[in-house]
């Protein structure tokens, strides 16, 4: 990296630093509530399957 390229990285981090880590921070969120829905709906399914029989 050549010191005319500095202020291009400092800009791009600067614009885009901070929407990536929200990005990051939801999907770190959204992942666990779906590997919790995941674990309901395997439950759900459980139930289904022993109340037919």
């Amino acid at each position: 990296m050549t010191p005319t390229e500095v202020p291009f990285w400092i800009t791009l981090i600067g614009n885009f630093g901070f929407p990536i880590a929200l990005t990051i921070y939801l999907f770190l969120r959204f992942e666990k509530k779906l590997e919790k829905l995941a674990e309901v709906i395997m439950q759900l399914a459980e139930v289904i399957n022993t109340t037919k029989k």
